[in-house]
């Protein structure tokens, strides 16, 4: 089979739907199928097509950017070469120019199936409010245009003012999710680097610094924490400097930061590579996902966690809620609710071993084979029905 999978951003671009994508494609390729990512050359140095595990990678130059969004005239020329060539056509939303992208795959007779991540909330400001309007009208051309959609769960799907106008072309399908195993001694010297042994417990973060993440969640939720184990630190993986869109977030909580940074209670990692994750989250004790609104569908990283036994705090969101609600490795928060955060991360920190789940089974539903051999069971199906 010849896939093509269209997106905005890909890797080395970092965020739970590149992420996804990567996965997925790769897993698509292990399967002995021809994979094409379609994408923004979003930095002018990355090469214009390459060809990493197995997946061909066409990026097509920008011109400028929109906030998060970018624009590429050529987008649509090399879609209706690129559509042509394929027998079906896989799109990440949200994403600007999927409509077109849906529309050439009905026109070539290809089953087009969008994979349905989140929602796009800017932050406040007029023209935020603008972008917002334009990219809920193309997310609804592609959604009419797409012949299905996919969704991580139907919890998310069931309270998503998107997805409930499809629901007859809805099929939920769990994410991808893997990680290497570390490199022998890496999960020790991870531990001496950040003097694990000293600074317990350790709190988990891994995410954009962002504000619908919820970090200041998280911090007004330390001061209860920390109360009951002064030794306590926050590990925060993910990018947290010139964040695209976020300057304003930043300015407003670093200076509360910088003091629990000064005092040993937190620590930024920056972007790790996924043999860092590795050795990452076995040294924590809890993780949380404390996001505050629809931007976040399921938090990819509760699964990475809970594959090394660790458990979980996320916010009750849609979506969000399932992998602790699924597996029991955890407790659900109230969104944006601090002192019920620190009540549920000193509940889990408090009695751990209620919170042990099936690791095996964990893994055997999220690797990314049997995710890539439920998209293939829906693309065959759809290709049977177009054909």
């Amino acid at each position: 089979m010849k896939i093509l999978t269209v997106l905005t951003y890909y890797r080395p671009h970092t965020s739970g739907l590149t992420i996804y994508a990567e996965r997925l494609a790769r897993a698509f390729a292990k399967r002995g199928h021809q994979v094409t990512v379609m994408t923004t050359q979003f930095d002018p140095s990355l090469p214009r097509e390459e060809t990493l595990d197995g997946v061909k990678i066409v990026r097509v130059p920008v011109a400028a950017r929109i906030s998060k969004g970018v624009l590429a005239p050529a987008f649509g020329w090399v879609a209706t070469q690129l559509v042509a060539q394929h027998d079906v056509v896989q799109m990440h939303l949200p994403q600007f120019d999927a409509p077109g992208v849906a529309l050439r795959g009905r026109l070539f007779g290809k089953p087009a199936v969008l994979t349905y991540h989140c929602d796009l909330l800017l932050p406040p400001g007029l023209f935020n409010r603008f972008v917002n309007g334009v990219v809920t009208f193309m997310n609804r051309l592609s959604g009419f245009f797409a012949n299905h959609i996919v969704t991580y769960t139907q919890d998310y799907a069931d309270h998503s003012p998107y997805l409930s106008h499809y629901a007859s072309k809805l099929t939920p399908i769990l994410p991808p999710v893997e990680l290497p195993t570390p490199r022998p001694g890496a999960v020790e010297a991870f531990a001496a680097e950040h003097r694990i042994r000293e600074r317990k417990p350790v709190i988990g973060m891994a995410a954009r610094f962002a504000a619908e993440k919820g970090v200041e969640v998280l911090l007004d939720a330390l001061p209860a924490i920390l109360k009951q184990f002064p030794n306590a630190q926050v590990l925060f993986a993910g990018t947290y400097q010139n964040v695209m869109g976020e300057q304003q977030y930043a300015e407003r909580l670093m200076p509360r930061i910088r003091e629990y940074e000064a005092a040993g209670h937190w620590t930024f990692l920056g972007n790790l590579d996924p043999e860092q994750m590795a050795a990452f989250y076995p040294n924590l004790d809890v993780l949380t996902v404390p996001s505050l609104n629809s931007t976040e569908a399921f938090g990819l990283v509760q699964i990475e966690a809970m594959l090394n036994g660790v458990p979980c705090v996320p916010s009750a969101l849609p979506g969000v809620r399932q992998p602790v609600t699924m597996h029991g490795m955890g407790r659900v928060a109230t969104i944006g609710d601090a002192a019920d955060l620190a009540e549920s991360i000193l509940t889990v920190l408090n009695e751990p071993g209620k919170f042990k789940g099936d690791i095996a089974s964990i893994r055997k539903s999220y690797d990314p084979d049997s995710i890539a051999a439920e998209y293939e069971k829906l693309f065959e199906r759809l290709m049977g029905k177009t054909s």
